[in-house]
């Protein structure tokens, strides 16, 4: 069986479908990963990718629809616009990604499209050769939502007009990623959000959380966002009231003058491109921007979170994590990170969450469904 792995093109929307993908390629189908943009330097293994996006400038279309819509750009950054300023904007990715994508399922002859719900023009390539379509949602969010109203867009319905269709059929298979004591029911199948980890983690950074030589202090990882912007990047505050925390704290990737005032912190650390999904476990904590593929790693790993409310689905996320009482959702202060690691029911909650996720079958699971479809 072939089976067509369809992205966005960014990374944080290509690295939760790896797994199924890669399981696809372990039970001996042929997979091909089409994405493009800032996904095409993510690290695929042995799974072969193409290029849709060459002409692709996301920026430029965020940009673009930004200042043709600047109440909703307002409430975008407030992360308050729902899916108005989501639609728009990958409504335009999609609808530069369609052409390619037709012109991949034509030539390469797939017989099932696997895409995530911001990657509608793989069910529009689909569509047009009558292909079964699997959803596999790789957020929060809900999936089905996501896809109606970028396909409802008006960019994106000018694509499916090109190739004649009216609308897309329903997936086939609809995996949702979320513990439903986050993001509630949801309609499909659950698969368990697996995070692919490897890559080198410093000696001092691979002994647990509370064993290494700052007096034994609980250890609390910050991370930022791979997407520069509003809101990316908490180690600012983070390091502006770290003497006031009694705790280890690492900054991953900060950037060079963050970077150069930590080493007057005591209790501050930095590294390099680690493995969140590897290093969390290790941690007692961690505070980041809100993205989803942090938000889920940080449930995965079982540990209180801190996640700062931001622009598109970064306020969902927080919300949803703190009304689970898994972490917090707002500003990083003192006391935030203090709490983050005496808080008791933080961590049990969190480690509820970890257990619920681990319950969830694995993508290696769905893979006779899928392949069923042939």
């Amino acid at each position: 069986m072939r089976v067509l792995v369809v992205s966005a093109p960014l990374t944080g929307h290509l690295m939760p479908m790896l797994p199924l993908a890669e399981a696809l390629w372990e039970a001996g189908h042929d997979v091909l990963v089409a994405t493009g943009g800032d996904a095409m330097g993510a690290d695929t293994g042995e799974l072969p990718v193409i290029d849709v996006a060459r002409e692709l400038s996301f920026t430029r279309i965020a940009a673009r629809c930004m200042a043709a819509h600047p109440l909703d750009a307002r409430a975008e950054l407030a992360g308050t616009a729902g899916t108005r300023m989501v639609a728009r904007m990958f409504g335009a990715v999609n609808e530069e990604l369609t052409d390619a994508l037709v012109t991949v399922v034509d030539q390469w002859r797939p017989d099932v499209v696997v895409h995530e719900p911001l990657a509608v023009a793989g069910a529009a390539a689909a569509a047009r050769h009558d292909l079964p379509t699997v959803l596999l949602e790789n957020s929060l969010f809900d999936g089905p939502s996501l896809v109606r109203v970028t396909a409802g867009s008006k960019m994106m319905q000018r694509a499916l007009r090109r190739h004649g269709l009216e609308q897309l059929p329903a997936p086939e298979v609809l995996l949702t990623t979320g513990p439903r004591s986050v993001v509630g029911d949801r309609a499909g199948q659950p698969m368990r959000p697996v995070q692919r980890g490897g890559g080198e983690i410093p000696a001092w950074l691979r002994v647990p959380a509370g064993s290494g030589d700052l007096l034994d202090r609980p250890r609390i990882l910050v991370s930022r966002s791979t997407v520069p912007g509003p809101g990316a990047d908490p180690m600012p505050a983070a390091l502006a009231v770290a003497a006031e925390v009694d705790a280890e704290i690492v900054l991953v990737r900060p950037d060079s003058r963050t970077a150069r005032r930590a080493q007057a912190a005591p209790n501050v650390r930095t590294v390099g491109w680690v493995p969140l999904t590897d290093v969390m476990p290790l941690c007692a904590a961690i505070v980041h921007h809100g993205g989803a593929g942090t938000s889920i790693g940080a449930l995965a790993a079982g540990i209180p979170q801190l996640a700062v409310p931001g622009p598109g689905d970064r306020r969902h996320n927080a919300e949803l994590i703190a009304r689970r009482g898994a972490g917090i959702a707002g500003r990083v202060t003192a006391e935030a990170l203090h709490r983050l690691v005496v808080d008791g029911e933080l961590a049990a909650n969190a480690r509820q969450v970890r257990a619920e996720l681990e319950a969830m079958p694995p993508p290696e699971a769905y893979v006779p469904a899928i392949a069923a479809l042939d």
